[in-house]
């Protein structure tokens, strides 16, 4: 033993170098029983507990994080025994803890977000491009005092030289500061949330959104693909927000059928005759004609020529029917604008427009309640001896054709 510890005595630094590899190897076990013992310990309770608040917070990713403080914190606290490695290990190991701690507070506030997307105010108040602000800075302090522990430096001797540079800063983080004022406005004005259905031409984007970050808002088109634009570029370039619709429980159908110029004339005896027995027209033809008789009467109107005096017309009627058709409809929200209106007429004939409100905000529903009056309006418009315009097609030129041969 004399002469193992004379031969010690003989080489120091070979002596601290088996210090060294005792230390690393307490390190090492003390790692072990973090890990496999007590993280395993807390990982068990945390499952069994009744509340998931604790499975987010305390989740294995975070916590095998944590496992790693232990043994670079043994490391330092019995760096004295080998003074000959301490000065050169002591400073790497300070800035491998703070690289930890940072790491750790990253998963923290990842599990903060995670808790609160759960939460009901997610979709209200989204908060995940904030604390992406937050991590930032957490980082960024985090690397000034890594460095500043590498090369022996205070601080606030680099934060001094950061600020000389701050130009350059602005220019490296100009998106980073872009998007964040951009996310302030969209939280302040409450412009976008998740699951409102947006329209983004400029980025071909139309669906519901996903996710809001910091740096991105995620769309998922209603063909299934994803759509990431720039949260500052969705301020920029303007977007169409659908959730004031699906707030108030309607959806608006505005939509013209196109009546051909020709086919427009007065309603003779024969074409009355034949609207009134229109269960939907009774009461209108009732009080028009009525309305009309007394007007013509009082002007002493010679009504041997339908164009004296007042008259209705088949487009005029066609409209009221359209009106009533469509009070009848129990998918039609009455509450909401409604209109049958006759739009300035075109190279296209006399549009007809219908703008209505369905009394749903699902698509697909939509849709059928829209095809649903048009497939009737195109059935019923020839029953007032109206005609759709519509251009020749090559049908139209093989008769033509045959008349003239």
């Amino acid at each position: 033993m004399d002469s193992l510890q004379q031969f010690f005595d003989k080489y120091p630094l070979l002596t601290d170098f088996f210090k060294f590899l005792g230390i690393l190897a307490l390190a090492v076990f003390s790692y072990w029983i973090t890990k496999k013992i007590l993280i395993k310990a807390v990982s068990s309770i945390v499952k069994r507990t009744k509340t998931h608040i604790d499975d987010i917070l305390l989740n294995e990713k975070l916590l095998s994080r944590i496992s790693y403080i232990v043994p670079l914190v043994v490391i330092y606290q019995f760096l004295y025994l080998v003074p000959d490695f301490s000065k050169m290990i002591e400073n790497i190991l300070e800035s491998l803890i703070v690289l930890v701690l940072l790491i750790v507070l990253n998963n923290i506030i990842d599990a903060a977000n995670e808790l609160y997307e759960k939460s009901k105010l997610y979709n209200r108040k989204p908060i995940k491009g904030y604390l992406q602000v937050v991590k930032i800075i957490i980082d960024i302090l985090g690397g000034i005092i890594i460095i500043g522990l590498l090369t022996g430096q205070q601080p606030w001797t680099i934060l001094t030289g950061v600020g000389a540079l701050t130009a350059i800063l602005l220019l490296v983080f100009k998106d980073t500061i872009l998007s964040f004022v951009a996310s302030l406005h969209i939280s302040a004005y409450d412009l976008v949330r998740v699951g409102d259905w947006i329209e983004v031409p400029k980025f071909g984007a139309d669906g519901d959104v996903l996710d809001i970050a910091l740096h991105t808002i995620k769309v998922q088109n209603f063909d299934k693909t994803i759509v990431v634009i720039p949260t500052y570029k969705l301020i920029d370039s303007g977007f169409k927000n659908w959730r004031g619709m699906q707030l108030a429980g309607g959806r608006r159908i505005k939509r013209s059928v196109y009546i051909d110029l020709s086919s427009v004339k007065f309603v003779d005896d024969k074409m009355m005759a034949k609207y009134k027995r229109f269960e939907l027209l009774k009461d209108y033809l009732e009080r028009k004609e009525k309305e009309i008789e007394e007007y013509n009467k009082e002007h002493h109107v010679d009504s041997s020529s339908l164009v004296n005096g007042r008259r209705l017309t088949n487009i005029g009627t066609f409209r009221a029917y359209l009106k009533e058709y469509l009070k009848h409809r129990e998918d039609i929200n009455k509450g909401f604008t409604f209109l049958v209106r006759q739009l300035t007429p075109g190279p296209n004939g006399i549009p007809i427009e219908i703008y209505v409100f369905a009394n749903t905000t699902l698509w697909t529903q939509y849709e059928e309640i829209q095809a649903d009056i048009f497939d009737h309006i195109f059935a019923v418009i020839t029953e007032f001896e109206l005609s759709i315009f519509q251009n020749p097609t090559g049908k139209d030129f093989q008769v033509l054709g045959k008349i003239e041969k």
